[in-house]
């Protein structure tokens, strides 16, 4: 009788057991909590990184587009505050390691090109006299075109995908307005 009454017991605690929804909800949680962490935090790593490319984008268009109003332009006068504009248009993002270049590209006759002059900001100018690659739609003969590159070493702040460092850079190539060519002064 002891034995019978006992699995009566038991059968009716697990059948109470399996029935019961109260601490449903918290279990239901805590199996989707991991997954609801790694996507907002993927996301927002996401989100700082289109961010910053498109901060990117602006800067050397920017940069070129100024540089582009210009018929003659000082390398010690204009150049560092239009250069310099770049950390600027980087904000709120850190735009003190931003890398902008921006160079004069003359093309001759036989249609190639060549850097006239090119100016830096936290890294090299272009050497001049090297041979660049033009896109075919600005490879026109006896033109001078501008082009405006900036980079930027991205470190997520979080890093929780585990991604490292990125390289994020943004070329942009634009013709002179106020004249065929931009002359560089000392």
């Amino acid at each position: 009788m002891a034995l019978f009454s006992a699995i009566r017991r038991t059968r009716l605690n697990l059948s109470r057991f399996i029935t019961d929804q109260r601490g449903m909800s918290a279990v239901e949680f805590a199996l989707l909590l991991p997954f609801m962490v790694l996507l907002y935090l993927g996301g927002v790593e996401v989100a700082q990184g289109v961010s910053i490319n498109r901060m990117i984008a602006l800067t050397s268009s920017t940069v070129t587009n100024l540089v582009a109003q210009y018929t003659t332009i000082s390398a010690s006068q204009d150049m560092p505050d239009i250069l310099n504009a770049s950390a600027q248009i980087m904000t709120p993002y850190a735009g003190g390691s931003t890398a902008v270049v921006i160079s004069a590209i003359s093309i001759d006759a036989s249609g190639t090109a060549t850097v006239t002059w090119s100016q830096a900001l936290h890294t090299s100018a272009r050497v001049v006299g090297s041979v660049v690659s033009v896109p075919s739609g600005l490879n026109t003969p006896n033109t001078t075109v501008l082009l405006g590159e900036a980079k930027y070493s991205y470190t997520p702040t979080i890093d929780f995908l585990h991604l490292g460092m990125m390289t994020i850079s943004s070329s942009i190539y634009m013709l002179p307005r106020s004249s065929s060519t931009i002359t560089l002064t000392g």
